[in-house]
């Protein structure tokens, strides 16, 4: 009874976020109400525990972040994913941007060891966060525990609003082009039918290209069954198989490589050559599932944070996270567009550093659903922003913010 009663408070939270985020046509993200609804939650009625009760334990955990991560590399083509270079650019450039400016101005205005305690949650999220705060534990520096937290706290309220701001701004301005570009092409269409029609040439059939040379494509999908075998079970087999070898390589490499951007790779290359098939776990039927499972999992630390806490810190934390997102949005400004980036794409790619995956993939995927009227509009959103949101997250989240967490440890301690 307990675990069930658990589940429905946990989804009964994701679901009043969905609801929400449709409400104000993604302006307020889904993951940013449900992370107020769990923080509110815990400090009234609702149990610590309330998320492992609910089955999404650590166990459950260890396992969704590594086959979300190879699913997440069957959404996206490899020459696709070399071509977002530039993302990754300008994602580094906006954690370096914070850094300059928290570390620069945030010196002249609070104590040292506050600003070196709160800054890597502005590069990394959730991971820089308990990666600090572990720290902190370990050298019984208790004073400062709470200021990784509450940074990771507050600035995911201005985080995730401000991304899907800056999305729907692109998605305006991309589906704004994507009409130029069909009108474009509808008039020359119809000025080579009118002097096609000028000329009088004759009518005639189109001559039709015999099956066995109209594909010029190569065909790397050698790995299908035939469909009664082609069952949830064997795609998920398949993902479990692609997952277990980038860990195994990930060992190998002893931790020089992230193990889940080795998992993501890992999943493009097996797409590309069609073992995986396209969004292999949505095709398994079990994607949301883990999905939610994941952000319940990230939402439960947030067990650990009082009101005492943020009360006590909001000013110097406020502060810094308005110097870092000022940094963020010049450093970022100023490569959009010799990287061929509009700026709102570019301070968007920049702030996946506060929140990475898979907050930058459910914000992206929100606005897409508001802003497009079609599902073909809503294709070419996607195609266009989530590519940008995903590896620019990567980039900071999974290897910047353990680097920068790491180096500001270091820094503590001396």
């Amino acid at each position: 009874m307990v675990a069930i009663l658990s589940l429905m408070v946990v989804m009964g939270f994701m679901m009043l976020g969905e609801w929400v985020s449709t409400r104000s046509r993604a302006y307020v993200p889904s993951v940013f109400i449900t992370a107020l609804l769990f923080l509110v939650g815990f400090w009234t009625i609702v149990p610590k525990n309330i998320v492992p009760a609910a089955s999404f334990g650590t166990a459950f955990i260890q396992i969704t972040q590594a086959v979300l991560l190879v699913h997440m590399g069957t959404l996206m083509d490899l020459k696709l994913l070399l071509k977002q270079w530039r993302a990754v650019v300008i994602a580094l450039s906006g954690v370096v941007g914070t850094v300059v400016l928290t570390m620069g101005i945030g010196r002249l205005l609070f104590d040292w060891h506050t600003i070196v305690a709160s800054v890597p949650p502005l590069t990394g999220g959730l991971v820089a966060a308990f990666l600090m705060t572990a720290g902190l534990k370990a050298q019984h520096i208790t004073a400062l525990v709470a200021f990784p937290v509450a940074m990771f706290v507050m600035h995911s309220m201005l985080g995730y609003p401000l991304t899907a701001w800056m999305l729907k701004r692109e998605s305006r301005r991309l589906l704004q082009v994507r009409h130029v570009d069909v009108t474009v092409a509808t008039a020359d269409s119809a000025t080579s039918a009118t002097v096609q029609t000028t000329a009088q040439l004759p009518v005639c059939p189109l001559p039709t290209v015999p099956a066995k040379v109209k594909s010029v494509q190569p065909q790397l999908r050698h790995w299908q069954l035939p469909a009664a075998y082609d069952t949830s079970a064997f795609m998920l087999f398949k993902v479990a198989a692609v997952t277990g070898l980038a860990e195994w390589t990930a060992q190998l490499a002893h931790g020089t490589v992230n193990q889940y951007i080795i998992c993501l790779v890992f999943g493009v290359i097996a797409h590309q050559l069609g073992f995986l098939e396209d969004a292999v776990l949505e095709k398994a039927g079990v994607f949301h599932w883990l999905m939610y499972g994941l952000l319940a999992y990230i939402f439960a630390n947030l067990n650990i944070v009082k009101i005492s806490m943020l009360s006590g810190i909001l000013i110097p934390i406020v502060t810094l996270i308005v110097l870092g997102v000022l940094g963020m949005w010049i450093a970022s400004s100023l490569l959009a567009r010799p990287l061929g980036f509009s700026r709102e794409m570019a301070f968007a790619s920049a702030l996946t550093a506060l929140f990475g995956f898979p907050a930058d993939y459910i914000v992206t995927h929100e606005v897409t659903e508001i802003m497009g009227s079609t599902a073909e509009e809503k294709q070419y959103l996607l195609d266009q922003m989530l590519p940008k949101m995903l590896v620019g997250g990567f980039a900071t989240v999974s290897v910047a913010s353990v680097i920068i967490a790491s180096i500001f440890l270091k820094i503590l301690l001396k």
